[in-house]
């Protein structure tokens, strides 16, 4: 999962500054997540699903298929 995280970062040439602010957090607490050393909150999972644009399950290596299912309750 951790491995996951980094490479979207890395494919989206963002840095793990700009990360930390979005998520709010200082970059060495970033910085531990993508080293395994935190664990990623599930506040965190979800903006990083939105951000990346990939399902929370692709984030937590649940699945190789990257893509969203947009499911709105009628």
């Amino acid at each position: 999962m951790y491995r996951r995280v980094k490479d979207l970062r890395e494919d989206n040439e963002l840095t793990q500054e700009y990360l930390a602010q979005y998520l709010s957090c200082t970059q060495s607490a970033y910085s531990r997540i993508e080293s395994g050393g935190r664990q990623l909150s599930i506040d965190y999972l979800i903006k990083l699903s939105i951000l990346y644009n990939v399902s929370t399950d692709f984030l937590l290596g649940l699945t190789d298929y990257p893509q969203r299912v947009n499911r709105r309750k009628k």
